[in-house]
């Protein structure tokens, strides 16, 4: 049984060692040998690169904020490897960022692309501050020599300067911040207005934005007015004033969620009139008003606020006036009133498709929401009286119940819905919720996929107004004239 155990592993592992040593050695040769092959570079003229693009185009950039990264595959189809050398022309040299295959630099000498491969290519535009006050062109072009031979990608932008606001104050807790001075509260159109984390309109200030200026708003931006501060955005129907991010390469254009928000604590008499709001997570969050606040704490007319990740407006125990606005396309509703307060939208188009031409996940909430009190930090629920007023709007989206009323007996929950058109399953016969005149048929939006929501002429929107509304709002959203009788409702005058 020893032999058996013994003898016939230690046999078998020396045959193994005798056949196999030579073979190895043989093996080992051969892969030096590949491995000293020198490459094949052709020095042939006639040897040239393909590319997946030959110009690429960066939409605007701000100055000192830079553009997304285009890159490009530079194709070597020859049977031998080649060698090129890659350098910018020189018009803008210190605008361009150039990374060839993970090394940065403006010039690349003797660049090997093998047979039948490919090297990438990223490319980056940063602009200095100095430009004028509207876009400048800059253009460059990327020169490869190859055996003799001279190919180019084109490299176009526009550079844009800016004012640019970032924060210059930093508390020992809470976020830092960018501190508006007496200095700085007028906004004129001459240059963007570029804002990163948060500005703060401090108490007792008064920011005033006028026609015409563009604000853009870096990842995560707030503008915050506090309390007793007061902002004013001073746009006209030709010069609106537009919030929107800081990215404006086409495929930046619509995208949701960009920025954060404007918020407003305890905000006195703030106006915003003729004014684009878009792309953020929300529009406007209010929360409750300054007391010795001689009006709401927001009048907000003719002004269009849609595309935003979270909500349109989000008021909290405030006190708002609106009227020809259009608030559409939130994530999770365009206009929630909650804990209270005081409210009168007029004239105004609520309309919600989120989820259904944008791509993104459905929308679940609805897209109007009424409340009256708030849970404790014990789970008791605070009641807050709520006085809501709706005449001649149009609340109107995807789903089947557009309107949630959520109340608590112990405050009043007074809303009113005069003259609407409403997506709602609510009994809606006239009573002290709603007039004798509400209708719950399409109106048919003229191209929600691109926010056109005027309304179908004829249509059950068109002459459906209340006199009594319309008289106070003679000016449409387009600003076309409203007649007092037979006016459409919403925004849109048709």
């Amino acid at each position: 049984m020893n032999n058996i155990q013994s003898t016939p592993p230690i046999k078998t592992t020396r045959r193994l060692s005798t056949i196999h040593y030579p073979l190895f050695l043989v093996l080992l040769c051969s892969l030096f040998l590949v491995q000293c092959k020198k490459t094949s570079v052709t020095t042939s003229s006639s040897a040239k690169l393909s590319f997946s693009e030959t110009k690429l185009f960066f939409d605007t950039v701000f100055t000192s904020v830079g553009s997304s990264v285009r890159t490009f595959v530079v194709h070597n189809n020859n049977n031998e490897a080649v060698n090129t050398s890659i350098n910018l022309q020189g018009y803008y040299p210190t605008f361009f960022n150039i990374n060839v295959d993970g090394v940065s630099g403006s010039a690349f000498s003797n660049v090997q692309i093998p047979a039948n491969d490919s090297i990438y290519v990223f490319v980056t535009l940063n602009v200095t501050p100095g430009n004028p006050s509207n876009p400048a062109f800059i253009a460059d072009s990327l020169v490869f020599t190859t055996n003799g031979n001279l190919q180019s990608v084109e490299l176009q932008g526009f550079g844009w300067d800016a004012y640019f606001y970032m924060p210059n104050m930093f508390p020992s807790s809470g976020p830092a911040y960018y501190l508006i001075t007496p200095a700085d509260t007028a906004w004129k159109n001459d240059k963007p207005h570029v804002i990163f984390g948060y500005l703060l309109i401090p108490p007792g200030l008064t920011l005033n934005i006028h026609e015409g200026t563009g604000v853009y708003l870096h990842d995560s931006a707030v503008i915050y007015v506090d309390s007793a501060a007061t902002l004013n955005v001073m746009g006209t129907p030709t010069l609106t004033v537009n919030f929107q991010q800081d990215r404006l390469e086409p495929d930046y254009n619509y995208l949701p969620g960009q920025w954060n928000e404007i918020f407003m604590y305890k905000a006195s008499n703030c106006h915003v009139s003729w004014a684009v709001i878009q792309d953020g997570q929300t529009g406007f969050e209010i929360d409750t008003v300054d007391a010795g606040s001689p009006g709401p704490a927001l009048s907000l007319d003719h002004t269009i606020i849609k595309s935003m990740s979270s909500y349109g407006i989000f008021a909290a125990g405030t006190t708002i006036n609106a009227d020809d606005d259009l608030i559409a396309d939130c994530q999770y509703g365009c206009v929630d009133l909650y804990i209270g307060g005081t409210y009168q939208f007029n004239q105004c188009t609520l309309a919600d498709y989120w989820g259904i031409y944008n791509g993104y996940s459905d929308r679940t909430t609805s897209l109007l929401y009424l409340n009256n009190y708030y849970e404790s930090v014990t789970n008791q629920q605070e009641p807050r009286d709520l006085k809501a007023f709706f005449g001649n709007c149009i609340v109107y989206g995807a789903l089947d119940e557009e309107i949630t009323l959520d109340s608590n007996y112990g405050a009043k929950f007074n809303y009113y819905f005069e003259n609407c058109i409403l997506k709602t399953k609510h009994n809606t016969l006239a009573g002290i919720h709603y007039d004798d005149s509400i209708s719950k048929t399409d109106p048919l939006f003229n191209n929600i996929p691109i926010d056109q929501y005027l309304v179908a002429s004829p249509g059950s929107a068109t002459g459906y107004g209340n006199p009594g509304v319309a008289q106070y709002y003679p000016v449409d959203l387009n600003n076309a004239n409203r007649p007092t009788t037979g006016a459409t409702v919403g925004a849109y005058e048709q």
